[in-house]
């Protein structure tokens, strides 16, 4: 979690925690936060490390897995079940704002990482080298641990 491929690697993680993780440390709070944090990339790693035992075998799975984002997927799953409804400003054809629902945006993200993991299970070496399982992994396990963690309620968007 603590390691990258590259400089665009860590911009583009911090990007998302940036945008979606103060609101779900907020309704942790930062201890639990950064705890729930750690365990959401140790559950991405080890959904990772199953989905490669188990179709490419012990030699794949001895390649280091790099980066974040499968703790910051965990986030992104606790983002999705904290606050569905906000708005999240996207950049349709990379100049375009466009506001989206945070339950569409990430859903569509989600689809994409679960597609794209399949995919990667088929065509091992079409991925680009991404874990894609770790970002599945790290979803669900946001998802369905935010609750468990919640500490108040989040904040509502003013308008």
């Amino acid at each position: 979690m603590f390691l990258h491929a590259s400089w665009l690697h860590v911009l583009g993680n911090m990007l998302f925690l940036w945008i979606f993780g103060n609101n779900v440390e907020d309704v942790m709070g930062r201890v639990r936060f950064l705890l729930f944090y750690l365990a959401s990339g140790f559950a991405a790693a080890l959904a990772q490390a199953w989905v490669t035992l188990h179709y490419a075998g012990a030699q794949a799975a001895s390649i280091p897995t790099v980066g974040a984002s499968g703790a910051i997927a965990g986030v992104l799953g606790a983002y999705f079940v904290l606050l569905p409804h906000a708005r999240v400003i996207t950049l349709l054809f990379g100049f375009l704002p466009v506001p989206l629902s945070a339950v569409f945006f990430l859903g569509l993200w989600f689809l994409f990482q679960l597609w794209q993991s399949g995919f990667s299970i088929t065509h091992p070496n079409a991925g680009g080298g991404v874990a894609f399982a770790a970002h599945v992994g790290g979803f669900l396990f946001g998802a369905l641990t935010v609750r468990v963690v919640q500490v108040r309620a989040p904040l509502r968007p003013r308008w």
